[in-house]
């Protein structure tokens, strides 16, 4: 391949990974993983981590950044990206193509803008000087320590103070900032119809509550993970916990989690439309297709 890195991605529910794996089988590749909960062990059915997909019959497919974590533990973008960089070196190292897949838009994009991330330990004393400061405020401060290139960074109060907090510290730490390899990247995306994203995210969600997804949760509290831990992972593990703490209702827990899952799937294609508005191209491949027919209109691409 002429690019350093194929990158499979789309919102939730669309097969991303056994469309990764299909192209893995078919261009001598091994998969990194771009979500950002399943990096956590013991976190699988809420998750879709889906790992007999990798066993692929007689030909199982390597796969990274998967179960390397205790759930309860925390991962940033500067982790992912350092963890990236080990997985990616020794995947060329040994000959094969890297590639990355997933739906957690901000690791996708750390990649193919090569951001460079310092590790920003956490400011208590700058973070209580602005709690009570509004979002116009805290973006007019922000304004004032960098170039605001885009608005994610001021979309809540929360993400506009870490924003301010890792600008302070990369004013004040030049040194911090390591430069992050420039890759050549094709960028994929699987697409349906509205629609169907929907009826694909219901479906899924039935099989994985039938498939134990509420024990999966318990277990994990159980093993000493704190329930408010849990709550912000979000979604499936934030619905099911409040279940198992009787805040809610069996009905509750699966119509609120099912609305919060079409929620999240419309932030990710906003995201993604975010991206190719700013010059990120991405090639959309109908998810409606056969395989063999994804892996032929991607080989055109690639040869083209």
């Amino acid at each position: 391949m002429n690019n350093d890195l194929i990158i499979v991605t789309g919102p939730t529910a669309t097969g991303k990974t056994q469309f990764a794996i299909d192209l893995a089988m078919a261009f001598n590749g091994e998969i990194i993983s771009a979500d950002s909960r399943q990096v956590f062990r013991g976190m699988d059915l809420g998750t879709g981590k889906d790992l007999s997909e990798y066993a692929n019959g007689t030909q199982p497919i390597p796969y990274h950044l998967i179960d390397i974590l205790d759930a309860g533990d925390k991962y940033s973008v500067y982790r992912f990206q350092r963890d990236f960089l080990n997985a990616y070196y020794d995947i060329k190292k040994r000959g094969k193509n890297a590639i990355l897949c997933g739906g957690t838009g901000l690791y996708i994009e750390s990649i193919v803008r090569n951001y460079q991330m310092p590790d920003v330990p956490e400011n208590k004393e700058l973070r209580k000087s602005l709690r009570k400061k509004s979002l116009e405020e805290l973006t007019q401060i922000l304004s004032t320590l960098k170039q605001l290139h885009n608005t994610t960074d001021v979309d809540t109060c929360n993400r506009a103070i870490r924003a301010i907090e890792i600008a302070v510290f990369e004013n004040e730490n030049p040194e911090s900032i390591v430069p992050f390899p420039k890759l050549s990247c094709l960028v994929f995306g699987v697409h349906f119809e509205r629609e169907t994203i929907r009826k694909r995210i219901t479906e899924r969600l039935k099989q994985r509550i039938d498939q134990g997804m509420i024990l999966e949760t318990k277990k994990l509290l159980d093993a000493g993970v704190k329930a408010e831990v849990l709550i912000s992972y979000g979604l499936e593990y934030k619905f099911t916990t409040w279940l198992l703490q009787d805040k809610i209702t069996n009905d509750e827990f699966f119509t609120g989690l099912n609305t919060a899952i079409h929620q999240f799937a419309k932030r990710q294609m906003t995201w993604f439309r975010r991206m190719e508005r700013n010059g990120i191209e991405i090639h959309w491949i109908d998810g409606t297709l056969s395989p063999r027919e994804k892996v032929a209109k991607v080989s055109l691409i690639i040869n083209g």
